[in-house]
Formats: C-alpha cells, sequence, structure tokens
C-alpha cells in the first residue's frame, strides 16, 4: 500500500513537501513516481524516481520547480514543490512499479500500484 500526505492550501510562490509511505510489501526496487489530477483534466505525470534514487525525471512543466527523492530505508518517496502556482492545484497521487524501464512513463495505466491521493490547493 502507498498512503500518501502532505497536501494543503498554500499562496502562490509558497511551497509543500509530499510524502508517499509505503507498506505491506517491500517497494524498496521499484521506480516510484507522481501524478496529478487536476477536476475535469487526465492523471498527468509529474516525476519519477529511480529505485535507488540516483535517477530522476521531471516533466518539463515540473522542471526547476520541483524535486523528488527518496529514503528506502524509511519506504518513503518525497516530493519537494516550489513556486506553486494556482495550476499546480490538484489531487497528486504516488505510484509504483516493478517492471518500468524508463523514468519517461507518461501512461498512468503503466504503474501498478497507487496510493489514495493528497489535495495540493494553490491559492492566487
Amino acid at each position: 500500500q502507498l498512503q500518501a500526505s502532505g497536501g494543503g492550501l498554500v499562496q502562490a510562490g509558497g511551497s509543500l513537501r509530499l510524502s508517499c509511505a509505503a507498506s505491506g510489501r517491500t517497494f524498496r526496487n521499484y521506480v516510484l513516481g507522481w501524478f496529478r489530477q487536476a477536476p475535469g483534466k487526465e492523471r498527468e505525470y509529474v516525476a519519477g524516481i529511480s529505485w535507488g534514487g540516483g535517477s530522476e525525471y521531471y516533466a518539463d512543466s515540473m522542471k526547476g520547480r520541483f524535486t523528488i527523492w527518496r529514503d528506502n530505508a524509511k519506504s518513503t518517496v518525497y516530493l519537494r514543490m516550489d513556486s506553486l502556482s494556482p495550476e499546480d492545484t490538484a489531487i497528486y497521487y504516488c505510484a509504483a512499479d516493478p517492471y518500468i524501464r524508463s523514468l519517461a512513463t507518461y501512461n498512468p495505466t503503466e504503474w501498478t500500484y497507487w496510493g489514495q491521493g493528497t489535495q495540493v490547493t494553490v491559492s492566487s
């Protein structure tokens, strides 16, 4: 299971740190990622990180603003979001998969395990 947390209400220009804790299985060797879904829109890939944490990938609109990292000892993946804008308002989901080979896997159907999501709202 994946449990996302850390969402909330923040003003434009602010920052948030999301966490996603894994339990019930060993996600140490899994690729982990974050997606988001705004109302009326499709689920959008945000970022991914390799099983060892040595490689990261960001969707273009997140580069330079978001940072993903993982702590395998804590079975947790994090997403630091800076310079937030109202366009970043969405439910943020963490995802995991043991077979993904490319971190640039934008299609959510290719990810096997999902957290329940955490709401991020950015006010203008």
